[in-house]
């Protein structure tokens, strides 16, 4: 059975991550370095992406350093994730269907000492990829309008350093360093009365980025937990070539140019969360988090960057009445999370909202486990040239144990 389960998944996995260029196709990705990506780790994309307060017993939990302090001796914890995503976009008059696959993460873990433990994670922060057809705007301070078309590519990677110290038995705290990098690939034509205007821009991006993270267990059953993600600059810098087409005659503005460009400002971000255990085999989970992007002073040509606040709700169950019997390991989870985004455009607020299932299966009689879930959510809405998004993402996560340095019993 252990075998089977993981061979099966390797194979999945690896067959998403073949696919992993093509992580987004949100038209939303066009603002910044693109949209956003979820990455949650083990069991996490159940349970609505809450889990401020788990700690990393059992698994890399990547939402607070502070978890790796409660890690157990000996244990190596070993986590790659991939998704598979069909999404439908609406707008007024149009519907358009699209399927992704994408690369989640690649993560590992191991204790430093009996109060300590240390990650390595490599995820997507963000992907830019869209493509948008004779987007009418108006033109400033007039009554005549312009068509845009744009395609883009790209995104920016995040690769984690982490670790966790426990002071007694009941407080954690932690830390990452996150260096972030990567480019994005911008191609856009402007057509104004009979001119086309054309641009083909390539932007790199550079930056490193401090999370700090604390835990404090009330009881055996209860446990809070905070992050305070640093706001940071992410060094910019650009080619551009420009041409235009006027009465036939195409012309060459500017060839392969290096310049710099605006920088991207990543916010302040605070996040609060709670863990509660009923009974030894329901838990709930509930987190919130803020993050204070109109403080960044950023906007895009096409929208506002404002403050967000996003709200998890998780719920895990497990039988646990014999350990022999493999369904009473099966562990059995819900959420719900809805976020309000962090863009306005046209005074609209681009918002989200999905909840899911999931299905956690142990491997062996270790900490091993095959996580699946699957969410429905939606994104945007259809309102002034709007956009709305409903998707439905299978999420497949393989969390290995490994045990080390223990002496054998018999030779």
């Amino acid at each position: 059975m252990k075998n089977k389960i993981v061979l099966w998944s390797c194979f999945l996995l690896m067959s998403l991550t073949s696919f992993s260029q093509s992580i987004s196709s949100s038209p939303y990705s066009l603002y910044g370095v693109g949209s956003l990506f979820d990455s949650d780790f083990g069991y996490l994309s159940s349970i609505g992406g809450s889990g401020i307060a788990l700690p990393s017993d059992t698994f890399i939990n990547n939402l607070n350093p502070a978890s790796l302090g409660f890690m157990y001796q000996n244990h190596f914890l070993f986590d790659i994730g991939g998704k598979a995503i069909t999404t439908t976009y609406q707008s007024g008059n149009r519907e358009e269907k699209r399927n992704n696959f994408q690369f989640s993460h690649l993560a590992f873990a191991f204790p430093v000492t009996k109060n300590s433990g240390f990650s390595l994670a490599l995820r997507p922060y963000s992907s830019s990829v869209f493509k948008i057809s004779n987007l009418k705007l108006p033109i400033a301070d007039s009554q005549e309008y312009y068509y845009v078309t744009a395609q883009g590519s790209g995104g920016l990677n995040n690769l984690d350093f982490s670790y966790g110290y426990r002071f007694g038995k009941k407080l954690t705290v932690g830390v990452t360093g996150t260096v972030l990098f990567g480019n994005t690939v911008d191609d856009r034509s402007f057509l104004i009365s009979n001119a086309i205007t054309t641009i083909h821009k390539q932007t790199d991006y550079r930056g490193v980025r401090a999370t700090l993270g604390g835990q404090f267990k009330i009881d055996s059953t209860f446990t809070i937990g905070t992050t305070f993600k640093v706001p940071t600059r992410i060094n910019a810098s650009k080619v551009q070539s420009v041409t235009s087409i006027a009465d036939e005659v195409e012309s060459s503005i500017e060839t392969d140019k290096a310049s710099d460009t605006d920088d991207y400002y990543m916010p302040l971000e605070i996040g609060f969360g709670a863990s509660k255990r009923f009974k030894n085999n329901l838990n709930l989970t509930l987190d919130y988090e803020k993050s204070f992007w109109k403080s960044t002073n950023q906007s895009e040509l096409y929208g506002e960057f404002v403050n967000q606040d996003r709200f998890a709700l998780g719920l895990t169950y497990s039988a646990n009445k014999n350990v022999r019997r493999y369904w009473d390991r099966v562990g059995y989870a819900a959420g719900v999370n809805f976020d309000n985004g962090y863009l306005e455009i046209d005074k609209q607020r681009v918002n989200s909202a999905s909840i899911s299932v999931g299905l956690n299966l142990p491997i062996d009689n270790t900490f091993s486990s095959l996580n699946i879930s699957y969410s429905y959510g939606q994104k945007g809405r259809i309102a002034n040239d709007l956009i709305k998004e409903n998707y439905h993402k299978i999420s497949l996560n393989l969390s290995l144990d490994g045990i080390w340095f223990v002496k054998r019993k018999f030779e």
